[in-house]
């Protein structure tokens, strides 16, 4: 099969100064990477404040994937990327609040830090469009 190849951007100046894309998707899959909880200029959303981080990720994901073609309902995998493990339960209280009913599979991990240390947690999903 030959996949045409879609590039999603969301205007992120560091999208051409690193070299990646918001999402790309290639026939009926689609990966989001990396969604830190940034608003339009690129301010920090929600300092301190892990479960309104999670909620400014998702808005961004959602957004991407529309972009895309798709939506939430076509996530399959979700992981969710913390600084602090403890914030765990927060940003999972937000995430089951989207994905509930869809039951995409999950990966929570916490690492060392992020670019920015306003930042607690990042999200990243893989969509397939099936239908």
């Amino acid at each position: 099969m030959n996949y045409d190849r879609t590039l999603i951007s969301n205007g992120n100046p560091m999208e051409a100064i690193v070299g990646f894309s918001r999402a790309v998707r290639v026939g009926p899959f689609i990966s989001v990477g990396g969604t830190a909880p940034v608003d339009a200029d690129g301010k920090t959303v929600g300092i301190g404040d892990a479960a309104a981080q999670t909620r400014q990720c998702l808005h961004l994901i959602e957004s991407a994937l529309r972009q895309a073609g798709s939506g939430l309902h076509h996530v399959v995998r979700t992981r969710v990327i913390l600084t602090d493990i403890e914030n765990w339960k927060a940003a999972i209280d937000v995430r089951k609040t989207y994905f509930r009913d869809i039951r995409p599979v999950d990966t929570i991990m916490a690492i060392d830090r992020f670019v920015n240390p306003e930042w607690l947690v990042e999200l990243e999903v893989d969509a397939i469009i099936s239908d």
